[in-house]
């Protein structure tokens, strides 16, 4: 009789007709991605160069809140590997927010189209490839470029994230915050740039000067440089990105009448030369949704999964209050069913303790020309778990659409490493037509919703108003001293004014607040939405 086991690293025998058997070391690592539960599906493994469409590596649905990382050079094919993770997502009713900075992500709301490269790389990871169009809607910065216009608040922004697109220092950025701090106190709402500059003007002002001294720790000339600043920020065209109506985040948590999640395309070409600005504003949607959505602990599959593109420029010069605030929202948005992955060039580009919250990696190719980047690729690996390969030598040799995956097993602990060839998107690499996508922004039911900016009363107009009132008594005081007449009573101080006013009133009524309420602000001094 002879022995049927299997010597360790040598091929199982085959059964005619049937596929190749797998080598050890690759059953090994295939067993680490056999998951129970739905899952999407990544790719191939790749094994002593070979592609194994028989040991395909996936992902669990239920670990994609537990965030991740996309990383790689250019031209690795990042894009095409959140375009094929997000058609997934949206077929297993899983919306997905993706922000398109080049302009090519759009496709994902047309069906791909065959050729030779698809069908062969379909071939080569034993894909069943067919061209799908996905439920998109497509949304646009202050409404610069195509798309549904998504605004904040000034209020809403908060001071800390305002301070990383007006580049102030840490001590002007504790400054702005005083100001927000006095702005909420006083009822003063601050919906878009020319509010906070007015009450800002208003503080630095004869007359406001008194008030600032009450806040305590801001000074003039600090004012000062923050009133200049905004005034340099709206000169540089950046005011439309403030005000109303502003976007509610809730709407990316919708699925289409079939079932499918919404993918929400942020179109960015038209400001990705304002990369502080766009990066800052992800953050801003981000956290919005964390101070909305309830705690749902670990759900069957996320309510929500955001990219995070470009990464490294939400970080770049970041202060270390915001470096804590997004250590804190990564860390915490979990447990609401939103898992966040980061996509940027080198893992080095994302904070450690971040990178220590990602619990899916899908690393493509690396560089290694220059010291630094030699540097970078070391760290790259030590990013991944032990494992059978030299990743060294395949992180500097993967093609296009070839990543390193390792993710989260369905109990929680990492899989086997896995050189992966990526599965080909089945909705159109590249961008839709312009006249097709301005159709699809038109014909949204959002459009009506958000496409015209409001200019409502707020802290402009009521300082305005006060400051014409103010005038207005002078007169009237100077006329009755010229007449032998008592002079009118003592102006109302500005709180009493504006408590007085009409505007006030309504605005308290809306806002749900009451006089000596501040407005609750939570991570990165954000205000919690009022609906």
């Amino acid at each position: 009789m002879s022995d049927s086991r299997q010597v360790p690293g040598a091929a199982a025998p085959e059964t005619p007709g049937s596929a190749p058997a797998l080598p050890s070391e690759a059953r090994g690592i295939t067993a680490g991605y056999d998951f129970a539960g739905p899952a999407l599906d990544l790719g191939a493994l790749v094994w002593d160069g070979r592609c194994l469409p028989a040991a395909p590596v996936r992902v669990p649905l239920s670990v994609l809140n537990r965030h991740g990382l996309v990383a790689g050079a250019t031209g690795t094919g990042k894009t095409k590997t959140l375009q094929l993770i997000a058609e997934q997502l949206s077929a297993q009713g899983v919306p997905v927010f993706l922000a398109d900075i080049k302009g090519d992500v759009s496709g994902v709301s047309a069906p791909g189209q065959e050729d030779e490269r698809v069908r062969a790389r379909a071939a080569e990871v034993g894909q069943h490839w067919t061209p799908r169009a996905f439920p998109a809607e497509f949304y646009a910065l202050g409404g610069l470029g195509r798309g549904i216009p998504v605004r904040a608040t000034v209020t809403s922004f908060g001071p800390v994230l305002l301070s990383k697109v007006l580049r102030l220092n840490q001590t002007q950025e504790q400054s702005l915050g005083l100001i927000f701090h006095y702005a909420d106190a006083k009822g003063l709402e601050l919906v878009d740039l020319k509010d906070l500059r007015a009450v800002v003007a208003f503080l630095t002002s004869d007359e406001g000067r008194p008030e600032l001294k009450e806040i305590g720790g801001l000074s003039t000339a600090t004012a000062g440089v923050i009133l200049r600043a905004l005034t340099a920020f709206e000169a540089e065209g950046m005011a439309p990105f403030f005000g109303e109506p502003e976007f509610d985040t809730s709407e990316l948590l919708r699925t289409a009448p079939d079932g499918r999640g919404v993918l929400s395309v942020l179109e960015l070409p038209a400001v990705q030369d304002k990369p502080q600005l766009f990066s800052t504003f992800l953050m801003w949607l981000l956290a919005d949704l964390f101070h909305d959505l309830p705690e749902v602990g670990d759900p069957e599959r996320p309510k929500l999964v955001f990219f995070f593109d470009e990464a490294h420029l939400l970080f770049n010069g970041a202060s270390r209050a915001f470096l804590e605030s997004i250590t804190r929202t990564v860390r915490l948005i979990r447990s609401k069913g939103v898992g966040v992955f980061f996509v940027t060039q080198t893992p080095r580009d994302v904070p450690a303790d971040v990178l220590a919250q990602l619990g899916s990696r899908v690393q493509h190719a690396l560089r290694a020309f220059t010291p630094d980047d030699q540097k970078a690729l070391r760290s790259a690996v030590r990013t991944f778990p032990d494992s059978a390969y030299d990743l060294e030598a395949v992180l500097t040799g993967l093609g296009t659409g070839e990543a390193v995956v390792t993710v989260l097993s369905e109990r929680g602990a990492p899989t086997p490493v896995a050189v992966t060839r990526l599965r080909a998107p089945e909705s159109l690499m590249g961008p839709v037509d312009a006249d097709a996508l301005e159709r699809a922004v038109s014909s949204s039911p959002l459009h009506g919703r958000y496409a015209q900016a409001v200019d409502r009363e707020s802290a402009y107009e009521m300082l305005a108003a006060r400051e014409a009132a103010a005038s207005t008594t002078e007169e009237a005081a100077g006329a009755a001293a010229g007449a032998g007449r008592e002079p009118a009573r003592e102006e109302p101080s500005l709180v009493e004014q504006v408590v007085a006013s009409g505007a006030f009133k309504s605005l308290a009524r809306s806002l749900g607040t009451q006089l000596g309420r501040e407005i609750t602000r939570s991570l990165f001094g954000t205000a919690r939405r009022r609906r």
